[in-house]
């Protein structure tokens, strides 16, 4: 979970550092009311490259499971080809460079709804099917979790704009709960 969520548990750091910027911007893209000003270091195709390099390496250096490091790099990079499918052309290739990417499925609700409801209810759905619980903590903590992922999906799109870009940086320090909340409820299932 840390691997596909790596990019956005660095930017709130990279954003209340003042190295990234957000602006509140409703209207921006029919989706999200957010404007992504500048994040180069969290966000941009090349710096994703680097932290999924270094998150593998680590876990290689840790483990030295040759195939845990390269899925967990390819997590990494994940996200930013998910977010080019979703961005507006923002999305920095390389940090100071000039080139943008994204191909703007955020401006369509229906479509952004239907396309991560889909990938979410397709990742809920493998991971159920290649795992069982070994107890309680492993039946019911996942399936708190898959709740709690839907009713935040559900809040964002129906909730209002954050209050301004220091609330949403330090409320997205929460995220860095996800990976550890699924590290927990993991260890209490095994593989089919």
């Amino acid at each position: 979970m840390a691997a596909p969520l790596a990019l956005d548990l660095l930017w709130p750091l990279f954003l209340l550092a003042g190295l990234e910027q957000v602006r509140i911007d409703p209207g921006n893209t029919a989706f999200t009311p957010l404007d992504f000003v500048s994040y180069p270091y969290s966000h941009s195709l090349l710096m994703s490259v680097v932290w999924g390099v270094a998150l593998g390496l680590a876990y290689w250096v840790g483990t030295r499971y040759l195939r845990g490091a390269l899925v967990l790099m390819l997590g990494v990079v994940s996200h930013w080809i998910l977010d080019f499918v979703t961005h507006r052309p923002d999305l920095l290739l390389v940090p100071g460079g000039r080139g943008r990417a994204g191909l703007g499925l955020w401006n369509s609700v229906g479509w952004t709804i239907a396309l991560e409801a889909a990938m979410l209810f397709a990742g809920v759905w493998v991971y159920a099917r290649v795992t069982r619980p070994l107890d309680n903590v492993g039946r019911y903590s996942f399936w708190a979790f898959v709740l709690v992922l839907a009713g935040s999906y559900v809040s964002n799109v129906l909730g209002p704009p954050p209050p301004g870009a220091a609330f949403l940086a330090y409320f997205s320090l929460g995220l860095w709960l996800f990976p550890l909340w699924t590290w927990w409820f993991d260890g209490h299932r095994t593989s089919r």
